[in-house]
């Protein structure tokens, strides 16, 4: 590190330090650059390159945890939420919700309080799976080899919902997919809850072609953020939807198969299987 990339990260590290300890007063980029005596047009860019993000999401993420916390350990009211937030009010609030954490903070708070799920086991081409709906589509999928794992697995993603076991109609629609062409999966609802990243990044793996790979990196292409790999293999990681959205399509930029949240052998047993199922189609089509 040169003596300039040594200025400018001790600058960086000082406004992180200052937007940390003065996020209730939810400074602005003017005031942030001038603490660390630099142009805010400079300041913007340097931090941006620094730490990743531009210094206003970097405080939204500050405020966002604060709020958080406030919710989760006392009685606060969304009115005093914003308030002690140094938010102007709850509109301010709640889009701040939306846009980062996917959901209200009406819904953060309850936990999934008013939520009814229904849940069934059922048998896949690849192992038992867990399937759960609500009254607006698929919440969750996931395979598992313990019913009881798998349904704590879910708990945990809606910790105050109210839990049905019994099979509904959106459910065995869901289940449909292994015997139906992929073109019809516009039929399945599904009920998602993810940051705006997320939404994106899991709308990209719809569009993923059956029978075909693609990168991380070419993830981050089609959503139109080409630097964002990392945090697009956060955000895939996190898909509650196993099959459904195809995270499976997603390797290595090596070729290297890579992981998967319910294991890298039922990730090649599925990519293989939607291998063979195109070239199969591909023949049918050629004769």
């Amino acid at each position: 590190m040169n003596e300039q990339e040594l200025i400018n990260y001790n600058r960086i590290a000082e406004a992180i330090e200052y937007i940390r300890l003065h996020h209730t007063d939810q400074p602005t980029l003017d005031e942030v650059a001038n603490k660390v005596h630099v142009s805010p047009f400079h300041f913007q860019k340097m931090f941006t390159e620094w730490a990743g993000v531009s210094p206003k999401k970097f405080l939204q993420f500050i405020s966002i945890q604060h709020a958080k916390q406030i919710l989760k350990s006392s009685e606060a009211t969304l009115s005093e939420t914003a308030y002690q937030t140094g938010l102007s009010g709850t509109g301010r609030l709640h889009d701040l919700f939306v846009r980062i954490e996917g959901m209200t903070p009406g819904e953060y708070k309850s936990k999934g309080e008013s939520l009814s799920i229904n849940y069934c086991f059922a048998d896949s081409l690849f192992g038992q799976i867990l399937v759960a709906s609500t009254h607006k589509g698929i919440c969750y999928m996931g395979f598992s080899d313990d019913k009881k794992e798998a349904f704590s697995e879910l708990k945990q993603r809606f910790p105050k919902a109210k839990f049905i076991h019994q099979t509904d109609e959106i459910q065995q629609n869901a289940l449909q997919v292994y015997n139906k062409d992929w073109n019809a999966l516009d039929t399945i609802k599904l009920h998602l809850k993810g940051t705006e990243f997320q939404l994106k990044v899991w709308e990209a793996l719809l569009k993923i072609p059956t029978g075909n790979l693609v990168t991380y990196g070419n993830v981050a292409h089609l959503i139109q953020k080409p630097k964002a790999s990392r945090a697009v293999g956060t955000a895939i990681g996190n898909n509650p939807i196993a099959f459904l959205i195809p995270c499976h399509r997603v390797i290595q930029s090596t070729g290297v198969i890579g992981g998967y949240m319910w294991g890298t052998t039922r990730k090649t047993a599925i990519i293989g299987w939607e291998a063979s199922k195109q070239h199969v189609s591909s023949d049918s089509h050629d004769s």
